[in-house]
């Protein structure tokens, strides 16, 4: 077997063929766009290369035929936050095959050892973690816009190398017609009739200061969990940006008191649903799919990120949330699903405002850890 560092056109192509080679006969795939892929390695487009760097490679066989992938990636903001430095590794794709899997693991090791680090963390991407984050253990059912799928043998692959869990991402389900509690109801409708609290959903003509007040509200609310790394607006407006094809801004909500930010949550329709056919490739006639699909719309969405300040995570503004989306989504008639997507295991609050919305159990993901 031999392994090659992915530098030409060509070794691009070839590393994102091995995953449509991979999951050639599973119907639950949705292959992710090449663009989304190719943009994670591009400097222009990601501007996590300004404070760390990445590289991927290719494992071939004796034929030559690709088998394998991987990338790996210091982020040099998080690196060095943990017990001892760490790195990550991520785009991992491998035949059911031991020694293919572990030539790959070995190579991002190597690469992450020879710049300082001491551990590497995965599969996770080089960026935020709203996306191609975590493995796929449980629920290998059609995977949202973003969210990793893996076929079952992964999990093998990466104990047999070394790997530990490092905490579960849980994501689960939301039946769009299923009442709210009377409980939750009456608590969520009294939050939004207080005086001084006021909601909004993103206007598109105010982004600067809508992701303002993103990252006002996510830089205080998830500050005390454990190894976090403030957002920055770049990053913010970056994901703005790429979320524009398929946004609906009456689905991202704001929450203020007296006219300060408070809480949000960001929910986007799950655009794998207009994506599949595609097989990766946005090119003319991928466009006119993608554009002829968003049109007919989806019936499923996915909450990618909810915040609350830290002083107002018990004023029930969450629940007020999803009232308030509830009154927009329920008329339009078009969506039968949420995904709350995903959630660390040691998020109690979060995992608890899952229960009280009805949310049932989808996905399990794990984000491992491999120390040297």
């Amino acid at each position: 077997m031999q392994v090659t560092e992915v530098k030409t056109q060509t070794d691009k192509k070839v590393f994102l063929d091995v995953a449509r080679t991979i999951y050639a006969n599973d119907p639950n795939w949705v292959c992710p766009l090449d663009n989304d892929i190719e943009a994670v390695f591009d400097p222009s487009k990601n501007n996590f290369h300004n404070r760390g760097a990445a590289t991927r490679w290719v494992v071939k066989d004796e034929s030559g035929n690709p088998i394998g992938r991987i990338a790996a990636f210091i982020n040099d903001k998080k690196a060095h936050k943990y017990e001892q430095p760490t790195g990550g590794c991520g785009f991992f794709e491998c035949i059911d095959d031991i020694n293919a899997s572990t030539l790959l693991f070995d190579t991002a090791k190597n690469w992450l050892q020879e710049r300082g680090m001491e551990a590497m963390d995965g599969p996770i991407n080089f960026g935020e973690n709203d996306n191609f984050w975590g493995l796929l253990t449980e629920g290998f059912t059609p995977p949202s816009y973003g969210m990793n799928y893996h076929l079952p043998y992964y999990k093998a692959l990466f104990d047999n190398y070394g790997f530990a869990k490092l905490y579960e991402q849980i994501t689960n389900y939301l039946d769009v017609h299923k009442p709210f509690s009377e409980r939750f109801t009456k608590i969520a409708n009294w939050v939004i009739k207080k005086p001084g609290y006021s909601f909004a959903h993103l206007n598109p003509k105010q982004i600067d200061k809508f992701a303002r007040d993103f990252m006002e509200i996510y830089n205080d609310g998830w500050q005390n969990f454990e190894n976090f790394v403030p957002i920055n607006y770049a990053t913010i407006l970056e994901s703005f940006e790429q979320m524009k094809a398929i946004m609906d801004p009456k689905l991202i909500w704001f929450a203020y008191i007296n006219n300060e930010p408070a809480s949000f949550i960001v929910i986007m329709p799950d655009a794998n649903q207009f994506i599949k056919p595609l097989n990766g490739k946005l090119n003319i006639w991928g466009k006119l799919i993608f554009v002829y699909r968003r049109w007919r719309g989806a019936s499923r969405m996915r909450a990618i990120v909810m915040g609350t300040k830290q002083k107002y995570q018990n004023h029930g503004l969450e629940s007020a949330l999803f009232i308030k989306l509830k009154e927009y989504v329920l008329p339009l008639k078009q969506y039968n699903e949420l995904e709350l997507s995903w959630v660390g295991d040691f998020n109690d609050k979060m995992l608890a405002l899952h229960s009280a919305v009805g949310a049932t159990f989808g996905k399990r993901h794990l984000t491992m850890r491999y120390k040297f």
